[in-house]
C-alpha cells in the first residue's frame, strides 16, 4: 500500500510470491464477479482508493460501482512486513472516509490471515472471513 506522504513506503513490493497470491485472488474474485454475479463487489489490483486525489493503494480493493465506495481492502504480506501493514489498514479504516468496513492481510509465507474491522478492532477468530461478502477469503487460495 502507498501513501505518496511518507517516503518509506514508496518502494514496491513485488516479488513473485507476492504478485502469485494476487493473481490468485484476483482470478477468483474477479470469476465471481464478472461471470458468475455471486459477489457485488468489483475486484480491483493496485487501484487508487480516492481517484480525485493522490491516495492509498491496497493490493486489492472491492469496490462497489453503485455506492462508490470500497467497503474491503487486501494486502499481501510477508512477517517482516505485517506489522506496518496492520498500522497501514487501522490508518485507512479509522482514519479516513473511504467506506472501508474490512481490511485483510494475507501472510503468503506463513499462510496466516489478519483481520480488521471498523469499530470492532482486530478480529483474531475466523480472520480470513469476510462478513461483507459472506465467505471465507481463505478458500479462494
Amino acid at each position: 500500500m502507498y501513501y505518496p506522504e511518507t517516503s518509506l513506503e514508496m518502494g514496491i513490493n513485488a516479488p513473485k510470491a507476492h504478485q502469485r497470491v494476487i493473481g490468485r485472488l484476483m482470478t477468483s474474485l474477479g470469476h465471481l464477479f464478472y461471470h458468475l454475479h455471486q459477489i457485488a463487489l468489483e475486484p480491483l489490483p493496485e487501484t487508487q482508493i480516492d481517484e480525485g486525489q493522490s491516495s492509498p493503494v491496497p493490493d486489492i480493493m472491492l469496490y462497489n460501482n453503485e455506492t462508490f465506495q470500497t467497503p474491503i481492502i487486501i494486502e499481501v504480506s510477508h512477517p517482516n512486513g505485517l506489522k506496518n501493514d496492520l498500522k497501514k489498514i487501522i490508518r485507512l479504516i479509522e482514519g479516513n472516509d473511504f467506506g472501508i468496513e474490512e481490511g485483510f492481510i494475507y501472510d503468503y509465507e506463513r499462510g496466516l490471515w489478519s483481520k480488521y474491522q471498523k469499530g470492532v478492532g482486530q478480529i483474531t477468530e475466523n480472520p480470513s472471513f469476510s462478513s461483507i461478502l459472506k465467505m471465507d477469503l481463505a478458500s479462494l487460495l
